[in-house]
């Protein structure tokens, strides 16, 4: 009974990342497409890579034949927030046994969400909810993906645009967490160091640059964001 009330609980939870994984995963699959690599590539690198916005950057990394360090470089600026909200579940998966090496694996924004969820229901299983939302939220993004290059094989249309799908979505969150929050400095920090290093450095090679001047200022002005200073 209580592993049945676990995974309805888990599904349940999972839904709204549903909606969000399948049309992103969608976009992926059919910029993929677009660049000449087929659906199984699609599958192969949700199963085994499985980073949302890293999947969009690479579709460019790969049909550029960008270097291996300025993929690698790339990849650990793009993802460098898993740093800070991973340390944070260090407890929570402190006894999940095997299935931690999967969980640390899976560990996404949106899976983060929820199980960081504040109180979970009697009768449902915290180690087995956790499994069962990371499993569910993999499944959905790699359902998305395939669909998405399997139609981009099928359908002839113009993909121009779809690539802005994952710009779309940190818009939407930024103005969120905006809204939500007093403490806009990270966010003002953000915005300026990214503007200068676009008139710096250029559309192509911006982002970097970007990425270690936000965190570099972030760093420095970590005693006033832990204070509450307000902007």
């Amino acid at each position: 009974m209580k592993k049945n009330s676990t995974l309805r609980y888990a599904f349940y939870a999972s839904l709204p990342v549903m909606a969000g994984y399948l049309v992103l995963g969608i976009g992926f699959g059919v910029l993929l497409q677009d660049k000449g690599y087929g659906w199984w590539w699609a599958a192969l690198m949700s199963l085994t890579i499985y980073a949302g916005s890293m999947q969009y950057v690479a579709v460019d990394l790969l049909s550029t034949g960008a270097s291996v360090a300025a993929a690698a470089l790339m990849t650990v600026m793009v993802n460098v927030r898993h740093l800070f909200y991973g340390l944070t579940m260090v407890e929570k998966y402190s006894k999940t046994g095997r299935k931690k090496p999967y969980l640390i694996f899976a560990l996404t924004d949106e899976t983060f969400s929820l199980v960081c969820a504040p109180q979970i229901p009697e009768g449902v299983d915290e180690n087995n909810y956790y499994f069962l939302v990371s499993l569910f939220n993999q499944i959905y993004w790699i359902a998305g993906s395939v669909i998405g290059a399997a139609a981009g094989a099928a359908l002839t249309f113009d993909s121009t645009g779809i690539d802005f799908a994952m710009t779309a979505l940190f818009v939407v969150i930024f103005v969120e967490q905006w809204e939500k929050t007093r403490q806009h400095l990270p966010a003002v920090l953000g915005v300026v160091i990214s503007v200068i290093c676009r008139l710096a450095f250029g559309a192509s090679g911006f982002l970097i640059p970007a990425m270690l001047g936000i965190m570099a200022a972030m760093f420095a002005g970590k005693k006033m964001i832990k204070t509450g200073g307000t902007v």
